[in-house]
């Protein structure tokens, strides 16, 4: 399975051959877990417990300083390609409200990162895969991501 950057919406049949690949090529894998839920609170909580974030976030924070937290953490890693995996979301069409606001920040971090001018000419390829989770907010089990520094 090939890495890809970018926003893609996978099956969650997908994402062990995702974390195999990204552990073949040594890419620092991160997974958001929200047992199937998508509203703020939820989405905040699973960002703060596996993404490195800069500057530090605390709880109930709005969605601007959770969009530049997530983007300053991924810089500040210093590696050129990082996996993000939400394996337990929701299908992304038709998604509203909080799902639709958080998975535009993951879009807009995907975009921004990618960017010489925004990166002082260090970009970093981030790959987001999204899967929905398949009966009623239970994950495909994910094993092999690299633990929070």
């Amino acid at each position: 399975m090939m890495i890809s950057a970018g926003f893609h919406e996978v099956p969650g049949r997908d994402i062990p051959g995702i974390l195999d690949e990204a552990a073949r090529q040594g890419v620092p894998v991160f997974t958001l877990a929200t047992a199937g839920r998508t509203d703020h609170e939820a989405f905040s909580r699973a960002v703060r417990e596996a993404l490195p974030l800069d500057p530090p976030l605390a709880s109930g924070m709005v969605w601007d300083a959770l969009s530049d937290s997530i983007w300053g953490g991924l810089h500040e890693l210093k590696s050129p390609r990082v996996v993000i995996i939400w394996p337990d979301a929701q299908p992304v069409a038709g998604a509203e409200g909080d799902f639709w606001i958080a998975l535009m920040i993951l879009r807009e971090v995907v975009a921004g990162l990618a960017e010489d001018r925004y990166t002082g000419g260090r970009p970093t390829q981030v790959s987001v895969y999204v899967a929905p989770a398949p009966y009623g907010g239970e994950a495909v089990p994910v094993s092999g991501t690299t633990p929070r520094a």
